[in-house]
């Protein structure tokens, strides 16, 4: 990599690295550093392991200044949801940070600058790099710049969507049913209302061990989170 292209990923992280060798280092996947044969040559593993506690707290307290009113579980499942695998993948995409990896000849013949996995574990170890380059304070604003809008998308319904298709989908399984949703009732103002729904469907034929449970947890998922009586199990199944 020429310093050229290091300072066009550095324009777009927003942050310009005092040790370049921490940037290079949270770019080094473990395939081409394998190939190498160089026992000085370090991996991004140490880094992403920082970065993952680092992000880890800097999302918890952006969740935290956004839903000042949001308990502890449903702030739980946000930044779940904003620090798994694919969407970390979806930042570093949009980064291009798969163009700067060195990778090993294996895995980059298959096109490991495009797996999920080893682009969110670049994006962690590029936090932990910002984090040791320029400490707490520059690494706080490089999340901020890339998290803000997911950060603010979370409470939207569409987050929502997975949990009731795969509740959707597992009634169809077991009961070869559509499950039904009521509104109980809502609370909140504008794009992150909350609502309560119960969900109810007929059972029919003989689910597998669990199957039963398993679709009563993605149900109370699918009702809405908060202490209501529908995130306390109002997923009822009539008799077939």
């Amino acid at each position: 990599m020429t310093t050229q292209t290091l300072h066009t990923l550095q324009d777009r992280l927003g942050y310009r690295f005092r040790q370049p060798a921490l940037l290079c280092e949270a770019l080094r996947h473990s395939s081409f550093v394998n190939e190498q044969g160089d026992p000085s040559l370090k991996d991004n593993e140490r880094l992403e392991f920082l970065g993952d506690a680092v992000l880890n707290l800097l999302v918890s307290l952006m969740l935290m200044e956004r839903y000042p009113a949001r308990p502890e579980g449903e702030l739980s499942r946000m930044r779940a949801n904003l620090v798994n695998e694919r969407q970390l993948a979806r930042i570093a995409g949009a980064l291009a940070l798969g163009d700067w990896l060195s990778l090993g000849k294996g895995e980059a013949q298959d096109s490991g600058y495009r797996k999920k996995s080893i682009l969110a574990d670049a994006l962690e170890a590029m936090v932990a790099a910002v984090f040791l380059d320029g400490g707490y304070k520059a690494a706080e604003r490089m999340v901020r710049r890339h998290f803000d809008e997911p950060v603010e998308r979370i409470c939207r319904p569409e987050v929502d969507r997975d949990h009731k298709s795969r509740l959707q989908e597992l009634v169809q399984a077991t009961h070869k049913k559509v499950p039904q949703y009521r509104i109980l009732g809502a609370s909140g103002a504008g794009s992150c209302q909350n609502l309560r729904s119960r969900i109810a469907y007929r059972r029919s034929g003989h689910p597998r061990p669990g199957q039963e449970q398993e679709v009563r947890r993605a149900g109370r998922r699918a009702a809405g989170p908060g202490p209501t009586d529908a995130r306390r199990g109002r997923v009822e199944h009539a008799p077939p």
